[in-house]
């Protein structure tokens, strides 16, 4: 109990810097999440991630050290290189788009292990850390680079904010913001940029592997509760930070696993997994998708229908 009144009051300073970087980085993620889910551009943070590792091994062999800003930067540039990739195969070939996604996903990420294999093959290559962004390590991000996540966080979800109203045309309906004179060409673009932003800035967090849940639960959790696009977006972006929070506390007060001595659990899958439990909690009893308000509504009209009312017989 002294270690959780610790925690919840912020005197640690390395816990206030994870819980503040990881926070910021769940909200944006979710704000990005939310419109890319309304676009259908769901899993393309997924492309992204798991074409950063490649991007983050080669950054290691240029820079020769684990700058996690030029580890970042590398993992942004085969991000987006992901992106046109999947782009130039749809409109060439006429390849359907969730092939061209998996496509990308297993191509990249095959390159990424196989690269990273090779560094680790080399002198000095253990010590690049490269396992961390495979499921992240949260715990262990130092202040300067928690201070690099948070200023990508928030200006990812500025950007967010001041375009709102051009996006929600943009995923509600494209031709009429085509039509009144919309740049929907580069929305789209800068929605995708957006996404391979933050998907990069979460790696360090929780990793190519659960990365893109930041993207994908908080929005989804949300969409249970509205459908209106600012209502979705500020309570998506309330649950990512919870998620973050609260998984990070958790992290940090429950006991190691298997009564070990030192370490605890991880904080990424610590997030998701508090993230996957606000989502049950918002699908069970949210008021507009909630499924066990939609049972009591059903019941309620049951019981309003008189016996043998609409009856053939």
């Amino acid at each position: 109990m002294p270690e959780l009144l610790r925690l919840l009051s912020l005197q640690d300073a390395s816990t206030r810097m994870v819980m503040l970087s990881t926070a910021s980085l769940a909200m944006a993620a979710a704000l990005v999440g939310s419109l890319a889910m309304l676009r259908r551009r769901a899993l393309a943070g997924d492309a992204v991630a798991h074409a950063s590792l490649p991007g983050i091994c080669l950054a290691w062999f240029v820079a020769g050290d684990r700058s996690l800003a030029v580890l970042l930067l590398g993992a942004l540039v085969l991000g987006l290189a992901s992106m046109a990739t999947m782009a130039l195969v749809q409109r060439w070939p006429k390849a359907r788009e969730d092939a061209t996604t998996a496509i990308a996903i297993s191509g990249f990420f095959g390159l990424g292990i196989v690269l990273s294999r090779v560094i680790q093959n080399q002198p000095g290559g253990n010590r690049a850390g490269l396992d961390g962004f495979l499921f992240g390590k949260a715990a262990t991000i130092v202040s300067t680079d928690a201070w690099l996540v948070l200023g990508v966080a928030v200006a990812v979800a500025a950007t967010v904010l001041a375009l709102r109203k051009e996006f929600g045309l943009l995923c509600f309906d494209r031709d009429f913001a085509a039509g009144i004179g919309r740049p929907v060409h580069r929305l789209d673009a800068i929605l995708l940029v957006l996404v391979a932003l933050v998907t990069v800035a979460g790696l360090p967090s929780v990793g190519v592997v659960l990365v893109v849940a930041l993207l994908v639960i908080p929005p989804a959790a949300a969409r249970c509760w509205s459908g209106s696009l600012r209502t979705m977006l500020a309570v998506a972006a309330v649950i990512g930070a919870a998620s973050a929070v609260i998984g990070t506390g958790l992290s940090a007060v429950l006991p190691p696993p298997g009564g070990a001595v030192g370490g605890g659990w991880p904080t990424g899958p610590m997030i998701v997994l508090t993230a996957a439990a606000l989502f049950v909690v918002s699908l069970a009893v949210a008021p507009e998708r909630g499924v066990l308000v939609a049972l009591w509504r059903h019941h309620r009209l049951r019981a309003t229908v008189p016996p043998g009312h609409g009856s053939t017989r």
